[in-house]
């Protein structure tokens, strides 16, 4: 909190409000007495200016190419630590000490095991359902088997919940993945890391052995952090929204899937691929970035500018060196896409058209590169980055439940209806 006031007058009357100081960024107008005082509300369509709640978990400066969890930088993180220590991070507040890391990391590994009538579930889709259709399905019905934390009133089963959602997540993707391909489902492994975890259950099968590329199973860790959270985004709110009402982890959970499937949202990796790979080859580009500044052209470059970042995404930097680490271990460093995704890039970031309105690449052009290079069909790609985004909605959610000043969301609206009229007999309308 801070001395200032910030004073808002509405004809004759005027009204002050606090400013209230956070640890980092902008000041924050607290107008929650705005209507009590004045009778009036404040119009914020996708509550771009509106700060929805107090946060300690992340922090994004969109015009610095800023992201912080807890503090630390993303490609720090990303760079140096792995994603179960992220996790950590996320839920607990602090990176962990090696013993805090061991015991995370073992609770974490032998919960990845589904209850067996889980299974079952999967047969009730038809075999060619989008595999975020099935996650959002089998999430919401994590409900129906974990009874035991679902109290949120319950500070251990909140913790429980969150370490379940955590452990169970790579399960339930590499079965959706199997499943829409028509293949045996592969069982958690205790014996193998989180990542490598997950590619085994993705790829294995019971024909033959399948070894764990460690250069592979490193880049699926990477971008497994570099989506871990993302501070108040659509899909972030709904988790959070959806808590507000008291409702348990794993529906909310399940909301924030169902958000995230939305081709503004979670669909911006395959967007982008589709994109590449509709230029093709790398002497096309003028034409297709004419077509992108031409505002009566329906083309859009997909994978550059972002809704907060101003500047260079910083979590694009990683995760282009990855896509030059995965496309170089399996040797398809001439892979015609990538040449398109590069030249793009540079053309791009010298053109003063894309300078001036921000439209730097973001993480979404090159991990839909990446992705299909590590073997997964377009349509995994939003299953991924809902797995990795588990744990910052999980650790939204907690900061939000554990809150004392949280209540249930209710936004207001303008309503530019019709006024009251008479209802008429069906005879005289």
């Amino acid at each position: 909190m801070t001395d200032q006031k910030a004073t808002l007058n509405i004809g004759k009357e005027s009204y002050e409000f606090e400013v209230r100081q956070g640890s980092v960024g902008p000041d924050v107008i607290d107008i929650s007495s705005l209507y009590k005082q004045s009778d009036c509300f404040t119009f914020d369509p996708g509550f771009t200016s509106t700060a929805s709640c107090e946060s300690a978990i992340t922090y994004i400066d969109g015009d610095a190419g800023v992201l912080l969890h807890r503090g630390y930088p993303i490609d720090e993180l990303a760079e140096n630590g792995d994603f179960l220590e992220t996790c950590y991070l996320l839920l607990h507040g602090e990176l962990p000490n090696k013993d805090q890391k061991a015991d995370f990391v073992d609770r974490v590994t032998h919960h990845t095991m589904l209850h067996d009538q889980m299974t079952k579930l999967f047969s009730g889709f038809r075999r060619d359902a989008h595999p975020m259709a099935v996650m959002v399905g089998v999430v919401g019905a994590l409900s129906a088997f974990y009874h035991d934390s679902t109290d949120i009133t319950d500070e251990s089963q909140r913790m429980i919940a969150s370490m379940r959602m955590i452990a169970k997540m790579p399960t339930i993707a590499a079965m959706a993945h199997k499943y829409t391909v028509g293949q045996p489902f592969v069982f958690p492994r205790n014996d193998l890391d989180y990542a490598s975890n997950f590619l085994h259950m993705c790829f294995a099968v019971p024909a033959e052995d399948y070894q764990v590329n460690p250069v592979l199973a490193r880049a699926m860790d990477r971008i497994f952090t570099l989506h871990a959270d993302h501070e108040q985004n659509a899909s972030t709110s709904t988790v959070r929204l959806a808590g507000s009402s008291g409702a348990n982890p794993f529906a909310c959970i399940a909301a924030g899937i169902a958000c995230l499937w939305g081709p503004a949202h979670g669909g911006a990796n395959e967007a982008a691929l589709n994109m590449l790979t509709e230029i093709g080859t790398v002497d096309r580009i003028p034409e297709f970035l004419e077509r992108a500044k031409d505002k009566n052209d329906p083309f859009r470059l997909m994978g550059f500018g972002h809704r907060v970042y101003k500047n260079y995404d910083p979590r694009a930097k990683i995760m282009q060196k990855t896509t030059h680490e995965v496309l170089a271990e399996l040797g398809n460093t001439d892979d015609p896409i990538l040449d398109v995704a590069m030249e793009l890039e540079k053309i791009a970031l010298e053109d003063d058209y894309f300078k001036s309105r921000g439209l730097y690449p973001n993480i979404d052009f090159y991990s839909g590169i990446t992705l299909k290079a590590l073997g997964f069909p377009p349509e995994m790609f939003t299953v991924l980055f809902s797995l990795a985004r588990t744990v910052g909605w999980i650790a939204q959610w907690k900061e939000m439940i554990e809150d004392p000043k949280q209540k249930i969301g209710r936004p207001r609206q303008l309503y530019t209806g019709p006024t009251t009229r008479p209802y008429l007999p069906l005879d005289k309308r």
